[in-house]
């Protein structure tokens, strides 16, 4: 008879039969931890210690005290520019039309101003396309001032009126008239009468500098071309949303260029519908 098998030790015994008993059972899937819920690193520690549902992560808030915050430095930004602005008109007022210190041998405050000085000044507005000197950014700086005040969010926006309508259909005829001009003007500023002995184009441009410097009504224009090209690309870019949308970048752009910018407004102005 054959010898039977020299019985395993035990421990071999034992350790055969769980190693067969691991090749025979089904492959169970292997064991994780409950998982516990993402909490992100923007919660509060009280809230992953009570289990709440956490937000999304870093979500902004809405409102709070960081939208008061920002509110309170646009106001705060507001009202220091309008005050810029009434400061500029006192003391254009004060420079231009009261003191006699502006750096001119010519011309008269307006508390001295003589009959001389009155007919120089109708007569100079044919060269400034029918536009009394002086009293441009007299104005201009005012209004600037005011479309800074506060506006009633409640309020219903006004309605088209029929004058408003009336001007936005003849913006494009404003626009292509007063670019004209202003070429007209820069061309015969440099090559008007050059049959009349009035000089080359270097003669007329240091006569230009000549006559603004000394001369009171020319001084202040200026300083409205100078305000003015301040004044243009920012009201420009407050209407942009009334410019065709085609054009809106191209304007974007011109306004930034005196007179150019207006002109390319005046043209390009969407016409709304009734």
């Amino acid at each position: 008879a054959a010898m039977a098998a020299p019985p395993l030790p035990p421990l071999l015994c034992s350790a055969a039969s769980s190693y067969r008993a691991t090749l025979l059972a089904p492959h169970a899937l292997p064991y994780r931890a409950a998982a516990r819920p993402m909490v992100s690193p923007c919660t509060a520690p009280s809230l992953r210690r009570a289990g709440a549902r956490a937000p999304p992560p870093c979500a902004a808030k809405r409102g709070g005290a960081g939208g008061e915050a920002s509110s309170t430095d646009g106001e705060g930004t507001r009202a220091l520019l309008q005050a810029a602005l009434w400061g500029a008109e006192a003391a254009y007022i004060f420079w231009l039309f009261l003191l006699p210190y502006a750096p001119v041998l010519q011309g008269d405050p307006l508390w001295a101003i003589s009959q001389a000085t009155i007919t120089d000044l109708v007569g100079l507005s044919l060269n400034f396309f029918f536009i009394l000197p002086l009293i441009n950014s007299a104005f201009l700086i005012p209004y600037m001032a005011i479309r800074l005040n506060d506006v009633d969010k409640n309020q219903p926006p006004p309605q088209t009126s029929k004058l408003s309508s009336l001007m936005v259909r003849g913006a494009s005829g404003v626009g292509i008239t007063g670019g004209l001009v202003c070429i007209l003007s820069i061309v015969w500023a440099f090559f008007g009468r050059a049959d009349a002995d009035f000089g080359g184009v270097l003669d007329r441009w240091q006569y230009a500098q000549d006559y603004v410097l000394t001369e009171r009504l020319a001084y202040a224009f200026l300083w409205d071309i100078l305000l003015y090209s301040i004044f243009q690309p920012w009201l420009i870019g407050d209407n942009l949303q009334n410019v065709k949308p085609k054009a809106r970048e191209f304007v974007n752009v011109a306004r930034f260029i005196p007179v150019v910018g207006i002109v390319a407004y005046l043209l390009c102005l969407e016409e709304k519908k009734d």
